[in-house]
């Protein structure tokens, strides 16, 4: 979606508008959840793969922090790069060759889910695994609306994307609760990040580029 007339709706209303898009399709789904870091990605996905599998349709859940590059390409222009964070963090050649190709709806459906421990700071090789022709694959991640999956002179990789509206002061607070991190997205533990989700936001419009906005800076209400 490229145009001005955005869809924007609070988190649960988002999640019910997503579930009745979702539920009439057959074949494969890819589902895009992309936000700034701290702005409840993981969370949002998780819920609406839930909320899809009780009304009976199978999910496939995949994240792209499992599709890091290793350390010396992720620091390739420097450890205080924001240029750097935004154009090398991670692996998509690998993460389109093992996981997006094949779980299109003309893929192949044999895909792995994993290529890289931030943890242990090592690749890994996740096994193959073959995907049911009627699924719904939600994958989490950073900078999910770049020229690569939806740029305007490539072919938009996601059935559904969705981009979480979070205040950069509210999803740094949240990072600060989860991590022990400062909450000043300015702080020179942060800046690195911070200055990068700039460049993504200027250069790709994720907001603009989503089927649909999320404000997902408050709690909502419980799903029926």
């Amino acid at each position: 979606m490229t145009s001005d007339v955005v869809n924007r709706l609070e988190a649960g209303a988002a999640l019910k508008w997503l579930r009745a898009k979702i539920r009439p399709r057959s074949g494969r789904t890819l589902v895009g959840i992309d936000g700034v870091d701290g702005a409840g990605k993981t969370t949002f996905a998780d819920e609406l793969a839930g909320l899809l599998r009780e009304s009976g349709i199978e999910v496939i859940r995949i994240s792209l922090d499992d599709y890091l590059n290793p350390q010396s390409r992720r620091y390739a222009q420097g450890r205080t790069s924001a240029k750097g964070y935004f154009e090398d963090s991670y692996d998509y050649d690998r993460f389109n060759d093992e996981v997006l190709e094949p779980l299109a709806h003309d893929g192949c459906g044999r895909y792995r889910t994993a290529a890289y421990d931030l943890g242990k700071e090592a690749p890994v090789v996740s096994p193959w695994k073959v995907a049911p022709d009627d699924v719904v694959v939600i994958i989490d991640g950073m900078f999910l609306h770049r020229d690569e999956f939806c740029g305007p002179r490539s072919k938009k990789r996601w059935d559904l994307s969705v981009w979480l509206e979070v205040p950069f002061d509210e999803s740094y607070k949240r990072l600060a609760a989860r991590n022990g991190s400062s909450p000043d997205p300015e702080d020179p533990g942060n800046a690195r990040y911070y200055r990068g989700q700039l460049l993504y936001l200027d250069q790709c419009d994720p907001a603009h580029r989503a089927d649909l906005v999320v404000e997902n800076a408050t709690p909502h209400a419980p799903i029926d």
